[in-house]
């Protein structure tokens, strides 16, 4: 009898759990998983100062690889910085000669540009006679560089008059090259210059469902990235704005903020809380330390297996590059849900 009563309760406590699970969207078991496509694409950024870490990077485990951020001269020629001996033709070559079928873009301008930068783009965009010389450049240098496509990164004040107009054209112009054309936008925002017309030319949209706060708002600490944010950001853009599943791939940090004082908060990399200690790795934050670590990785790739056609990282070089790398969660986490990346590397 009292084995009875022990199994009796241990029963209904596991109902109890459960139910709690399921009742507030947190039941991550795989085995009660609708996968949205047995495909997904796996976007990685690839910032020019990062270079030096090209042979560390595992293109087997990459569908798409961006860039960034090449930007306008005053002539509209575009210009990669460079930083080591590491050449875009390099990182190009070891990432063909390890995936045949990757995809690389150049990423356009990025989050902070310099004012003279800006304004370069801002008379692009505003003037109709120009806007075309710019969009030429663009083109010459995927071309001349091997590449597939081109990311446009414009964000926040940078989205500018003519920016629409600037996208269908860019997009023509692409097409005609057989290029493709991606973009990178905020977690719950669509740009009020974006028309419908210029969003639809988009092939996908990266969703950077991250920076909900950091550097610009350090009196409130606390995560930026959390797998609630990431499940606004797919409603947001799926449900709220229209946009198809099909079109959409859902961002993920590799970085995160300390929150060190109520002034001062720094951005560092998920390799070096490994680093300082390997059980960070299962770790989403350290005191005022915010990240994203495995677990809630493993939770986001879920989420966009079910939800849509991806992941995409900011960025591969924030990455451990060990047992505990983020690149090998995702890998791992799309292969164990019987979905297939790259096709390489296991999955």
């Amino acid at each position: 009898m009292k084995h009875k009563l022990i199994l009796i309760i241990f029963f209904s406590l596991l109902i109890s759990c459960s139910t709690d699970d399921d009742d507030y969207g947190i039941n991550d078991r795989d085995d009660n998983i609708n996968l949205f496509s047995n495909k997904a694409r796996v976007v990685g950024y690839f910032p020019y100062y990062r270079f030096s870490l090209n042979n560390q990077i595992e293109y087997c485990k990459v569908t798409h690889l961006n860039i960034a951020f090449a930007n306008p001269v005053s002539d509209g020629t575009i210009v990669l910085p460079s930083t080591d001996n590491t050449t875009l033709s390099d990182v190009v070559n070891r990432a063909r000669s390890q995936n045949s079928n990757i995809k690389i873009y150049i990423s356009l301008a990025g989050g902070a540009l310099s004012s003279t930068t800006a304004n370069i783009w801002k008379n692009f965009l505003a003037n109709s006679q120009e806007r075309p010389k710019l969009i030429d450049k663009i083109v010459q240098f995927t071309i001349e560089n091997n590449l597939d496509g081109v990311d446009v990164d414009l964000e926040w004040s940078h989205v500018t008059a003519g920016y629409s107009d600037f996208v269908l054209q860019l997009k023509q112009k692409l097409s005609e090259n057989s290029l493709g054309m991606t973009a990178a936008f905020p977690s719950e925002t669509k740009y009020s210059l974006i028309s419908d017309e210029a969003l639809n030319a988009f092939d996908f949209i990266n969703i950077m469902a991250y920076d909900y706060t950091g550097s610009w708002n350090p009196s409130a600490p606390g995560q930026h990235s959390s797998a609630e944010h990431a499940r606004r950001g797919v409603n947001y853009w799926k449900n709220t704005i229209g946009v198809s599943g099909e079109k959409l791939t859902l961002g993920v940090p590799f970085y995160g903020y300390d929150f060190q004082n109520s002034t001062t908060v720094k951005s560092f990399t998920y390799g070096s809380m490994v680093a300082s200690d390997i059980s960070n790795a299962d770790r989403d934050n350290l005191g005022n330390k915010y990240y994203n670590g495995r677990p809630t990785i493993r939770t986001k790739v879920r989420l966009a297996a079910e939800s849509l056609s991806g992941i995409m990282i900011w960025e591969l070089g924030q990455d451990s590059f060990t047992e505990y790398s983020l690149l090998e969660t995702i890998h791992k986490k799309y292969t164990d849900l019987g979905v297939e990346t790259t096709n390489l590397c296991g999955n």
